[in-house]
């Protein structure tokens, strides 16, 4: 009985032991994706969708680009950058990352509202300042989707396609 309790009490240390050495940036890495970001990038991709069917060589008119702006894009990346907000994060590191998502999305629906406001005008200039922060913004989402990967790599996490 003694030597049953003795290889419990062994082992119970070892399970709480083998949980000290365990990655709380991988623990986090694989939280934030596979949990606090699913809605944020179900409205991402929602807005950009929309964005990229009426915009580039898929453009037909002021007036459908303004209405998808209006009734789609901006809606949804409107909540976007509030669930963005509201993501939970503990490590430092990932906080980070998360931040340059964070401010591209920022940049980028101002780019869209710039835009609205570019074609409630017919304003070309605010149109080409909209397109020079959409760029802006693009520069941003590479350094979070580089910078996430990177994270990754560090702490030994796959990702699945």
């Amino acid at each position: 009985m003694k030597k049953g309790l003795f290889m419990l009490t062994v082992g119970l240390f070892a399970l709480l032991l083998s949980g000290c050495f365990s990655d709380p940036i991988q623990e986090d890495i694989i939280n934030y994706s596979n949990e606090e970001m699913t809605t944020a990038l179900e409205l991402e991709t929602a807005a950009t969708s929309a964005y990229e069917s009426v915009s580039g060589a898929n453009y037909t008119d002021d007036e459908t680009m303004y209405l998808a702006m209006v009734n789609e894009v901006i809606p949804n990346y409107n909540e976007l950058v509030k669930e963005l907000d509201r993501v939970e994060i503990e490590t430092d590191e990932l906080r980070e990352v998360h931040e340059s998502f964070i401010e591209g999305a920022d940049i980028q629906y101002n780019a869209f509202v710039k835009i609205v406001n570019g074609l409630e005008a017919q304003d070309p200039a605010l149109i080409e300042e909209a397109n020079g922060m959409l760029e802006k913004a693009r520069k941003h989402l590479r350094d979070y989707r580089n910078g996430l990967d990177k994270l990754a790599k560090e702490h030994d996490v796959e990702w699945e396609e």
